[in-house]
């Protein structure tokens, strides 16, 4: 997950985040979307949008 990038932006504003909080969302997300059927280990690129 060294090599992993992950940008959030809430209301089209872009908000940091330190090592500790990427990391941990980094690892949420793949390890959540890989073990989805069909997901492919080698993937490039996971987009997520939420809405409220």
């Amino acid at each position: 997950m060294e090599d992993t990038d992950i940008v959030l932006e809430v209301d089209g504003k872009n908000i940091p985040m330190n090592d500790f909080v990427r990391k941990i969302l980094c690892g949420m997300i793949a390890g959540s979307v890989e073990s989805l059927r069909g997901v492919e280990g080698d993937w490039k690129t996971i987009s997520i949008g939420l809405k409220r």
